[in-house]
C-alpha cells in the first residue's frame, strides 16, 4: 500500500521564495484515493477532478493528476488521478516554472522544473509544450505580468513565441466570453494591469479578443494635448495611472476604454478626434455585452466615455452645463460612483506624457458643486408649498444657483 504524501505547491511557495505575503496556500496529495481522503475527514469539494477541504484548515487538498487535450479550448481536457501519479506528474502540467514548486511537510523545496532559477532571474517561462493545449494560459501568462512586472520579471521570448503560434492556430478564439472576463478583471486588479494589455498585444491576442483596444495603437492625437501621440500608448499610461490612484476595478475599466472610440476616428479629420465621445460610449456597451460584464462596470465605464470631455473643461462650461453633468450621471443618489467617474477622468488627463504630477482641479471643481447642490434642502422647498413638477423646477433652479456661486468662487481664487 502506497504511503499519503501532502505537498504545498505553487502560489505558497513561489510567493515564499520572493518574500511576498501569501495569500492561498494550495496542496497536492500522492499515493491516495478519493475514498481514503473521505475517511481520513477531508470534504470533498471538486467538480472536475477531485479536490477536498481539509477538516481543520479547510485548505484545498488536490489528488495528484494528469490532463489530456481532447478538444480545442478550455474545456477540451479529460483529467487522470490515480495513486501511481507523481508529484512530478503532477507539477508538469502547470502553466508556469514558477508555478511548478512545492514543499513537503518538512519545508524541503521540490523545484523539477527550474522555478526557483526562473524566479532569481524574474521570467516568466512555460513548464513544457503542454502549455500551448490550453489557451486560458495565455490571459494566465499576461495576468502574472501584470502582478510581478514592478519586481523586474519579464516573459520568456520562447514562451512569447509559443503564445503567438498559439493565436496563429486559432485557439484564443474559442475561449468562453466568461473565462475571458474572469482573468481580465483579475489583471485589472493587479498593480501593473497595463502589462496585461500590452503582453496581450504583443503575442496578438488582444486583436483578437478586445479590438476595440487593439486597434488605438498606432492612431495619432494632437502633439500639443498629447505628447505621446499615440492613442494606444496614452491608453496604456492611463490604465497605469488609474491603477496608482484607485483600487476598484471599475474605475481601473473605465480608464482603460474611456477612449474606445478613438480607433473609428474617420482618417480625414485625424489626429482631432470629434465625436469620439459617443463613439466611445457605444463601443463600451457592445464590449459588455459580449462579455457579459457587470453592469457597475458598464455605467461607470459608458459614463466615462460620454463625459470625460465635459469634466475636462470643466472651468470652459456654462453653470447650466456643469448641472446638466451632475444629473445626467446621476450624482445626487449615485455620489460614490461619481467620484469614480472624477478619478478616471483625472487618470485621462494625468495619463500623457509629461503631464503625470500636473494637478487636475476639475475634480475639485466638480466636488463643490456637487457639495453645493447637495446642500439644498428639498423638504424647505415643500414646505413653501411647492408640488409635484414644480418641486422639481424649483430644485434645479436653486441648485442652478448654487453651481453659479460655487463658479464665481473658483474664478475669484484663480484671479
Amino acid at each position: 500500500m502506497q504511503t499519503i504524501q501532502y505537498y504545498l505547491v505553487g502560489g505558497a511557495v513561489r510567493d515564499r521564495l520572493l518574500g511576498l505575503p501569501i495569500k492561498d496556500r494550495d496542496w497536492v496529495v500522492t499515493g491516495a484515493s478519493p475514498e481514503q481522503m473521505q475517511a481520513l475527514g477531508f470534504r470533498p469539494v471538486g467538480k472536475d477532478f477531485p479536490v477536498f477541504l481539509h477538516p481543520e484548515t479547510h485548505e484545498e487538498y488536490a489528488l495528484a493528476r494528469t490532463e489530456r487535450k481532447t478538444a480545442r479550448g478550455y474545456h477540451g481536457f479529460e483529467f487522470y488521478t490515480d495513486p501511481n501519479i507523481s508529484l512530478i506528474d503532477d507539477l508538469q502540467r502547470r502553466d508556469l516554472t514558477i508555478n511548478a514548486l512545492a514543499e513537503t511537510t518538512t519545508g524541503e523545496l521540490i523545484d523539477p522544473y527550474g522555478g526557483q532559477a526562473d524566479l532569481e532571474q524574474r521570467i516568466l517561462r512555460h513548464v513544457s509544450t503542454a502549455f500551448a493545449e490550453d489557451p486560458v494560459r495565455i490571459l494566465r501568462v499576461a495576468r502574472f505580468y501584470a502582478r510581478y512586472a514592478r519586481y523586474g520579471f519579464q516573459i520568456a521570448p520562447e514562451t512569447l513565441a509559443l503564445m503567438r503560434s498559439m493565436v496563429a492556430a486559432g485557439e484564443v478564439a474559442s475561449l468562453v466570453p466568461e473565462r475571458v472576463w474572469q482573468e481580465f478583471e483579475a489583471a485589472l486588479q493587479e498593480p501593473n494591469p497595463e502589462c496585461f494589455i500590452q503582453s496581450l498585444r504583443e503575442c496578438g491576442a488582444l486583436a483578437i479578443l478586445f479590438p476595440e483596444l487593439d486597434r488605438l495603437f498606432g492612431v495619432p492625437q494632437p502633439a500639443q494635448h498629447h505628447p505621446e501621440i499615440d492613442t494606444g500608448i496614452h491608453t496604456l499610461l492611463v490604465l497605469q495611472r488609474a491603477a496608482q490612484l484607485s483600487q476598484a476595478s471599475t474605475v481601473r475599466f473605465a480608464a482603460l476604454t474611456h477612449d474606445l472610440g478613438k480607433g473609428l476616428t474617420p482618417v480625414d479629420i485625424l489626429p482631432s478626434h470629434h465625436g469620439h465621445e459617443e463613439r466611445s460610449f457605444k463601443l463600451v456597451g457592445e464590449l459588455c455585452q459580449r462579455y457579459r460584464i457587470p453592469k457597475q462596470f458598464q455605467h461607470l465605464a459608458e459614463l466615462t466615455a460620454r463625459y470625460h470631455t465635459h469634466i475636462h473643461r470643466a472651468f470652459e462650461q456654462q453653470a447650466k452645463t456643469c448641472l446638466n453633468v451632475l444629473e445626467a450621471c446621476d450624482a445626487f443618489r449615485r455620489p460614490t460612483r461619481f467620484e469614480d467617474l472624477l478619478i478616471a477622468c483625472q487618470a485621462d488627463s494625468q495619463g500623457r506624457t509629461g503631464f503625470e504630477n500636473r494637478p487636475y482641479p476639475q475634480a475639485d471643481f466638480f466636488r463643490a458643486i456637487l457639495l453645493a447642490c447637495q446642500a439644498v434642502d428639498v423638504q424647505a422647498i415643500i414646505q413653501l408649498g411647492y408640488k409635484g413638477e414644480q418641486i422639481r423646477k424649483c430644485l434645479y433652479q436653486q441648485r442652478l444657483e448654487a453651481t453659479k456661486q460655487v463658479i464665481s468662487h473658483f474664478k475669484t481664487q484663480s484671479s
